[in-house]
């Protein structure tokens, strides 16, 4: 991997994460060369939370261990420092990156996969006969970088991850498409940055692509590769047709047969779930390969592995088109928030506010009642604009979309008409109610303050209404656009900050109330 400006570009772009406070002292730790093993078992033993998972995993049957080991110092003597150095920092950076719950990145899902993918690196290399320590902690983190992306980018990110999953392009080429560069290379620049070795950050760079890695790097790159291939096998859809895949892949690359491939599977699934809730992370319904193939073959009653598969495969058809059913269900749903929001200050757009005001007009001809419409716009907007930034000006109408929500009745609708200049709708308000909402709505305008840059940014607005009147249906959608604009265009000649109220073709009532 060309690192220099490939690693210049994602720095430039990407606000690359610091490790974690214990993490850092870690890798301090075992770079020392003397006291190395004192330093890092005082680092551990001071957090009784990580000592407790370290002791767990030490004697789970990952590591099955011929005797119980009970204290830190034991387990390094057992297990050697590099081990124990990289439990310890996968144990900290997956607590530290688990994000908010309500986060449309699946940060549960993410560890899941991760920690699958590590402990199938792990139990693939030693089959392999590769004794590698850093395995584990390396295949873990190897798809660090799309948290990374997400952190950065959001909810551009996630409809990246969503058009990945609708299409058969790998997400790798997606982002190389819309960033030039892909979570690969990100994941390699953040762990070489974060200090661990270039055995660790190289694979990582490469994990997609092995045989592109240099010859010191390829094997450890493919068997990240294989590792989440293995992981997906538990964590996607069509687990029958990725395992007959892997199964050729495994044999044609590494010479491992069939039945070896299937001992894998199911010790990545039994070890995995251990693993996980060492984690605290649900393993949710994982369960190893061959169980899956056995309740396949109870609920077929027949012995014949294709039948079995295809059983697998014909319920996972369905999941999956039941999955892409609701994806674009939730895709049209969010299409319509697009078609009738405004961006940037949440409230509806113009095209909404069209929209309501002709419903609003029919119901209140066909129930002969009244209703009310305000237009408003910010006085001397260009000079916020001019004197404190765009960043700033952006940020007084969100404050005012904001204040505004919360002055008005539920019924009530607000909309941003366009540039500085809102509109608000009030069902079942005549022009007495109409004076008195906009005199409330000055007021509340007038008290906002904005922040930007230890400077306090306050503005006014100029207010113009009108009213529908049951007793002349004949008043229409352009009248009282006109009306209440021409009315706001009073309060702006009068010395704005003004209110001005007027009914259709009569005598305006201009006022600072």
């Amino acid at each position: 991997m060309s690192s220099d400006p490939i690693q210049l570009m994602i720095e430039k772009e990407i606000a690359l994460p610091s490790p974690p406070a214990v993490a850092v002292q870690i890798l301090n730790a075992v770079q020392k060369e003397e006291a190395a093993l004192c330093d890092l078992v005082k680092i551990i033993s001071a957090d009784p939370a990580l000592t407790g998972k370290m002791l767990q995993i030490a004697n789970s049957s990952f590591y099955a261990l011929k005797n119980k080991v009970s204290s830190i110092d034991r387990a390094l003597s057992v297990m050697g420092t590099n081990v124990i150095k990289n439990i310890a920092l996968s144990f900290v950076i997956a607590t530290d990156f688990r994000g908010e719950k309500q986060s449309s990145f699946n940060f549960d899902s993410y560890w899941r996969r991760s920690v699958t993918a590590a402990v199938a690196a792990d139990l693939l290399s030693q089959q392999l006969g590769q004794k590698d320590d850093d395995i584990f902690v390396t295949a873990l983190l190897q798809d660090i970088g799309m948290l990374v992306l997400f952190m950065n980018k959001k909810c551009a990110y996630s409809d990246l991850l969503q058009e990945a999953s609708l299409s058969a392009a790998p997400l790798s080429d997606l982002e190389r498409h819309h960033y030039s560069f892909d979570h690969q290379q990100v994941g390699a620049v953040l762990t070489r940055k974060w200090g661990l070795p270039e055995s660790i950050s190289m694979p990582i760079g490469y994990h997609h692509k092995p045989d592109s890695a240099s010859e010191n790097n390829c094997k450890t790159a493919a068997i990240l590769q294989f590792s989440d291939k293995l992981s997906n096998i538990y964590h996607e859809t069509n687990s029958a047709e990725k395992a007959r895949l892997l199964q050729d892949e495994l044999a044609e690359y590494f010479s491992i047969g069939a039945e070896e491939t299937r001992k894998l599977l199911d010790d990545v699934a039994a070890k995995s779930i251990e693993i996980l809730n060492t984690f605290e992370i649900e393993p949710g319904d994982m369960k190893p390969y061959s169980q899956m193939l056995q309740e396949a073959n109870d609920e077929l009653g027949k012995l014949n592995l294709s039948y079995e598969q295809l059983v697998i495969e014909l319920k996972e058809a369905k999941e999956k088109s039941d999955r892409l059913t609701q994806e674009l269900k939730d895709i049209n749903l969010r299409l319509n928030d697009l078609a009738y929001y405004d961006a940037l200050t949440g409230l509806f757009n113009h095209r909404y506010f069209q929209d309501s005001l002709n419903s609003e007009l029919t119901r209140a001809i066909r129930y002969h009642s009244s209703f009310s419409l305000i237009f408003f716009d910010i006085d001397f907007f260009k000079k916020v604009n001019d004197t404190f930034g765009h960043p700033a000006g952006d940020q007084v109408l969100k404050n005012v979309a904001k204040e505004v929500k919360k002055t008005v009745r539920p019924s009530d609708i607000v909309a941003r008409y366009g540039g500085e200049e809102f509109v608000v709708i009030l069902p079942e308000t005549d022009m007495t109610g109409v004076k008195v909402f906009a005199a409330r709505l000055r007021r509340c305008v007038e008290g906002i303050i904005t922040e930007e840059d230890n400077q306090q940014i306050m503005v006014t607005i100029s207010l113009g209404g009108t009213t529908f009147d049951p007793e002349r249906p004949e008043t229409t959608k352009d009248t009282l656009i006109q009306t209440a604009d021409r009315a706001l265009y009073m309060s702006k000649q009068n010395g704005r900050n003004q209110v001005t109220i007027l009914a259709a073709e009569r005598t305006p009532s201009t006022c600072k109330l």
